[in-house]
C-alpha cells in the first residue's frame, strides 16, 4: 500500500491523470481500473478517475496482486541475451510462435517466459510478459518484452514513434536494383489471399524499409534491411514486391530449388540481426545483437564456397 498527500501543484487536476504522472508503475488505464474497483481511495473513500484534486487529499494506492494468467507456463529454453528486473532480450529461434492464438494455444515464447520469468509484477493485473513486438514464427533473432507495466509503456512508447534501431538480415533471390534504397508503400490485406499482405492494398498502412546489398552470389544476395515501420510480414512483402522475395519464403516466393548449391530452406532466410533500444527506466542506450541461426550460417557458407 502507497500513501500520496496532493501538493498545491495538484489543485484542479483530475485524479486519474494527476496519479498517472505520478505513478510510472502504472498506466492510466489501469489507474482508472484501480480507481473504480476501489484500490485507490481519497481520503479513505471511494472516487471517480475524473474527480477534481485539491490540496492536502490523501490519494492510498493498494493493488491487488497480479492473478494468474490462464496461460501455462512452459519449460521451453530460451537464449537469453540481457535480463534485468524490467525487461528480457532472446535470441528468438525458427519455429518459435511469439502468443497464443487459434491453432497455437500452446508452445508459444509468452508460455517459455511465464516459466523463465518468476518476477513478472504484472501487466494489466494479469501475471503475464508484455509482448512489445513481434517476429513471425520462421524469422529468427532479437526480441525484447516487458516484464512490467512501467517497461512496457516506455519500450511500446519507443516503437510508436520510431526511436528503436532494428537491423535485419535477409537472403534474397537475385541482385537488387538499385543496391541500396528506401521503399514506401501501403501494406495491407491482400484482396486474393487474406492470409497474405499485399503492398498493393486498396486500402493499408503507411509501410517503410530500407535496404543496402551487402554480398552477392550468383543467385542471390545478402541484404541489410532495416524498418522505420513494423507492419506484418514486412520485409517479406516489401522484397517480394521489388521482384526479390526472401530465400525459402514459400508465401512470398517461389522455391527455385536447383538454384542454391544446397537445398533450399524451409523457412524464410530473415533474421532480426540488431536492436537499439533506451532503457525504459534508466534512460541507458542499450544495444543488441544476435548471431545467425546455424541453416542460414550454414547456406551462406555454401555459398561463398560455390
Amino acid at each position: 500500500m502507497k500513501t500520496i498527500i496532493v501538493p498545491p501543484e495538484g489543485a484542479g487536476k483530475r485524479l486519474d491523470a494527476w496519479l498517472g504522472a505520478q505513478e510510472t508503475d502504472l498506466s492510466r488505464s489501469r489507474i482508472q481500473d484501480l480507481i473504480r474497483s476501489g484500490h485507490i481511495l481519497l481520503n479513505g473513500r471511494s472516487a471517480k478517475p475524473s474527480q477534481k484534486l485539491s490540496p492536502g487529499l490523501e490519494i492510498r494506492i493498494d493493488p491487488p496482486a497480479p492473478v494468474d494468467t490462464r496461460l501455462l507456463p512452459e519449460a521451453i529454453p530460451l537464449d537469453i541475451l540481457y535480463e534485468d528486473a524490467d525487461l528480457v532480450v532472446l535470441n528468438k529461434p525458427a519455429g518459435l510462435v511469439v502468443h497464443p492464438a487459434a491453432g497455437h494455444a500452446s508452445g508459444t515464447l509468452v508460455n517459455a517466459l511465464l516459466a523463465h520469468c518468476p518476477d513478472l509484477t504484472g501487466i494489466g493485473g494479469e501475471k503475464r510478459p508484455g509482448i512489445v513486438h513481434r517476429l513471425d514464427r520462421d524469422t529468427t533473432g532479437v526480441m525484447v518484452a516487458a516484464k512490467n507495466e512501467l517497461a512496457l509503456r516506455g519500450l511500446m512508447n519507443q516503437f510508436r514513434h520510431r526511436q528503436v534501431a532494428k537491423e535485419y538480415l535477409a537472403l534474397v533471390w537475385g541482385h537488387v536494383s538499385p543496391p541500396a534504397g528506401r521503399t514506401e508503400t501501403l501494406i495491407g490485406r491482400s484482396s486474393r489471399d487474406r492470409k497474405k499482405m499485399s503492398a498493393t492494398p486498396s486500402s493499408g498502412r503507411p509501410a517503410i524499409t530500407v535496404y543496402r546489398t551487402v554480398e552477392t552470389f550468383a543467385a542471390v544476395s545478402l541484404v541489410s534491411v532495416a524498418i522505420e515501420t513494423g507492419r506484418t510480414h514486412q520485409i517479406r512483402v516489401h522484397m517480394a514486391f521489388l521482384g526479390h522475395p526472401v530465400v525459402g519464403d514459400a508465401q512470398y516466393g517461389r522455391p527455385r530449388r536447383d538454384a542454391l548449391p544446397v537445398p533450399v530452406p524451409d523457412r524464410q532466410m530473415l533474421h532480426a540481426r540488431r536492436l537499439g533500444l533506451k532503457h525504459p527506466r534508466t534512460g541507458e542506450t542499450l544495444n543488441f545483437e544476435a548471431p545467425l541461426p546455424v541453416d542460414m550460417r550454414d547456406l551462406l557458407a555454401a555459398l561463398r564456397k560455390a
